[in-house]
Formats: C-alpha cells, structure tokens, sequence
C-alpha cells in the first residue's frame, strides 16, 4: 500500500484491514503525527474497495494514554506569536477542526470499523473509539474521559458521540469526574459491545472473528445498513423508512442478492463480490 506513516501501520488481509497505533514506546500517545495520519490512513482504507471491515487496535502494552503532552502539552492554545489574538485564536480553532477529523473520518468510511482495545484507553482514546461502529476490549483495559483532570474541555468528539452510546448521566459522571474505570463497568454501561478474555491478543482474536463473519455477507447490504443507521440521526421514523426505502430502491437488483438466492437453492455458502 501506498500509505507509510511513523505512528501507524495499515495491513490488509483479505477482505479485513488492521489499522494499528504503532508507537509503542510511548504507549501510543497521540501527538501531532498521529493527528495528521489518521485521516491519511483512513482515505487509503476508503480507496481499497476489496476491504469490508476495518480493525482499529494498538501494539504494545496500551491502546493508548491519550493526548501527548510532553509534545503538544504547550501548543495546545493558541499562539502567543500570531499578528492579534484574533488570528491566534481562528488557528487555534482550525487545529481543532483539523483533530476532530482525525476520528470524525472513521465514522464516514462507508464500512463497518470495530475498534480492539486492550490496556488504557484514555482521553482522545475514546475520542477515538466512540468514532468506531463497534468497541471490543479485553478485562485488563482502564479507560477514562480524563480531559477535565488536565483541565481542558473534550473538543475532538467524545461529548457527542458518548451519549448516543450510553446514556446521559453515564456520559456526565465519567466527563465530570474524569476517574478510571474498569473494562466491566465499560461492558455494563454499553460503552463496549463485551470484554474479550484477558488481553491484547484475545481481543484481537475476538475482533478478527466478528471482521470475518461481516465480511462474508454482502458489501452491498452491509455498507447500505450503516448508512441507513447513520440516516436515522436527526430523523424521524417516517423520514429514516423512507431513506431505506429508497436505498433499496437503488441497490436491491444486484448480483449479490441473486448470488444470495442461488446459494440457497444449492444449499451452499453464499459467495459475495459487491456487485
């Protein structure tokens, strides 16, 4: 693949891509590479129509401690060198917009993303994987919402992404407080789909079981079901009916359907091109 970053490796393998935070030695701290990589990662994925599902996971013994800030710590406001503080502050608030991206372009991928989580999981970490259609973690993972502890306001998509995973006086007392908690209280408050055995490599075991068994269906159905979730957003069920009404309007006559139909006449596995 064309894609190469110091922060990141991409690899493929079928029709299921891993995407790991490779920093290991700095238990994968997001500093500015990392922000500019992320969406560069994410449009290498989007371009390769062979991948149904993306992996997000981490090597080393984290997933990740969140914002670096040995690195970023004293450029987080804005620049004391900028002409006013007029300009500082309009680039200070681009810088934003351009972190959000980075999780914002995981969301936007038109294939499902299940993030593998192992180890800490804090502050941008779950910026980052409340971006993810589906969240697995293994039982010796601590997250934490750990912004207001380093007295800044979550700004790159926890605070509104949070809530339409668990619910609102969840979101407030882990924001609030910004304290630890364990990978069974993330199962029990729905922040994970379910803890998967102990550790890194059973979690990503779990992962690349579920990828597998979404990437044997139809591209086509799977890609048109997150869209249709995602329409539900500020929508009503009559508006959400009719956008999946049309959806299938477009994309119901495919060869994909008709494969459907023909394995089960032959009492088969269906084999699926997205087609």
């Amino acid at each position: 693949m064309a894609f190469s970053s110091e922060v990141l490796t991409l690899e493929v393998n079928g029709h299921v891509a891993t995407l790991w935070l490779d920093r290991p030695d700095a238990r994968n701290a997001m500093g500015r590479a990392l922000f500019t990589d992320l969406p560069l990662a994410a449009k290498e994925v989007a371009s390769n129509t062979d991948i149904r599902v993306l992996v997000i996971a981490a090597k080393g013994p984290a997933f990740t401690v969140g914002l670096d800030l040995k690195t970023m710590g004293g450029n987080l406001g804005a620049s004391s060198n900028a002409k006013s503080s007029a300009v500082a502050n309009s680039s200070f608030y681009d810088s934003i917009l351009r972190m959000q991206d980075a999780n914002t372009c995981f969301a936007e991928l038109k294939i499902p993303v299940i993030a593998a989580v192992h180890g800490y999981c804090l502050g941008g970490g779950i910026d980052l994987i409340t971006a993810c259609d589906i969240r697995l973690c293994s039982s010796d993972t601590i997250f934490s919402v750990r912004e207001a502890k380093i007295a800044i306001v979550a700004d790159l998509g926890t605070l509104q992404r949070l809530p339409k995973i668990v619910s609102a006086g969840h979101v407030a007392e882990l924001a609030y407080s910004a304290k630890d908690f364990d990978a069974a209280h993330a199962e029990r408050i729905g922040l994970v789909n379910r803890v998967a055995g102990p550790n890194a490599e059973s979690v990503l075991a779990a992962a690349y079981e579920l990828a597998n068994e979404i990437a044997a269906n139809s591209p086509l159905a799977v890609q048109g079901t997150k869209s249709v979730l995602n329409a539900n957003d500020g929508r009503t069920i009559e508006e959400g009916l009719k956008f999946v009404a049309n959806w299938n309007a477009l994309y119901i006559n495919s060869n994909d359907l008709k494969e459907a139909f023909t394995a089960f006449i032959e009492r088969r596995p269906a084999v699926f091109n997205g087609d």
